[in-house]
């Protein structure tokens, strides 16, 4: 008889802290707030976001995310249902975008508001509202990263082209035409002065071979003046198309410009974000630490409380009631 009754004390016990826990845990869990739903749609990947995500507006938790799935209405695009509470300032100016914590992966979404409204999405089958969701920073950048690479790599091309082996032998080419019609120059000069400084005579003596050398030089120089407008024409060329509107310079600049408001905007918005997210779990986990060793320590206290334990059956001092 004594065991049924410690088999039926232990079993009442087992009830009541099975009970209790569960209690407990609803008492964490409940949540008194009423919730607005909305649906966010998109043709861009939603890689990191999961059911139960968070929902910030200005970085202050409003929600979470209930749904994630497709568009029946555009094939293709993802469409995301969203609870807000109702007391969050959501209005025509307020839209949605997505929001990563640091090296996790893991998204949440994020609302803030415009200057301007924005345009009024019409409603799905589901009847529910839709807010604006836009391209986050990453998604810019990874979209226009190809582009990037693509307008560097032609510059690059362009310029390996400018300085390759062809117009490199063409350079060399008329620096030696110039330095031959130089020298051409020289030794006509030297034989002016002879002619002026000796006799007539040898002079006009030495006339067909000086004219001949005077030929001699201005083919020379007919070369080295051809040779020196190709390559300056060449050198044109490239310049205009490197430094022409909307070409490989213009974009290097734009992608310069991209990566630094993306890298700006990470590191005003989205480090604090995360700085307070981890302020917030480690003052959770040390709330459920202190509760656990509690427990740990005394578990029967959720039966007999906190003073002092009542002897059992065959325990000095039990008085059977």
């Amino acid at each position: 008889m004594e065991n049924k009754s410690h088999a039926l004390a232990a079993g009442v016990f087992v009830l009541v802290v099975a009970a209790m826990l569960i209690g407990l845990a609803v008492w964490l869990t409940r949540d008194n707030a009423n919730y607005d739903l909305y649906e966010l749609t998109t043709k861009d990947g939603v890689g990191g976001l999961q059911p139960q995500a968070a929902v910030r507006y200005k970085g202050v938790a409003v929600g979470k995310v209930t749904r994630i799935g497709f568009d029946p209405e555009v094939p293709g695009n993802v469409l995301i249902r969203i609870a807000v509470n109702e007391q969050a300032p959501v209005s025509r100016t307020t839209f949605a975008v997505l929001g990563y914590q640091g090296v996790t992966g893991l998204a949440h979404i994020l609302l803030d508001d415009t200057e301007q409204p924005n345009p009024e999405l019409p409603p799905g089958p589901s009847g529910l509202p839709r807010l604006l969701l836009k391209p986050s920073p990453f998604g810019r950048l990874a979209e226009q990263a190809p582009a990037i690479l693509s307008q560097v790599e032609e510059a690059t091309r362009r310029v390996n082209r400018l300085l390759g082996d062809g117009n490199q032998q063409q350079l060399s080419q008329a620096l030696a035409n110039i330095n031959q019609a130089a020298a051409g120059f020289n030794t006509l000069t030297q034989r002016l002065d002879a002619t002026l400084t000796q006799r007539l005579d040898p002079a006009l003596a030495a006339l067909p071979p000086l004219a001949g050398d005077a030929r001699q030089t201005l083919q020379s120089l007919r070369q080295a003046g051809d040779s020196v407008t190709t390559l300056a024409t060449d050198i044109g060329q490239t310049a205009r198309r490197l430094s022409a509107e909307g070409g490989a310079i213009d974009q290097i600049t734009l992608g310069t410009q991209t990566l630094a408001r993306a890298a700006d905007q990470f590191s005003t918005a989205t480090l604090p974000r995360l700085n307070r997210a981890a302020d917030d779990a480690g003052r959770a986990a040390r709330l459920i630490g202190r509760t656990a060793n509690s427990v740990q320590d005394n578990p029967q206290l959720f039966i007999y409380g906190s003073g002092r334990i009542p002897p059992g059956p065959g325990e000095p001092g039990f008085t059977a009631p």
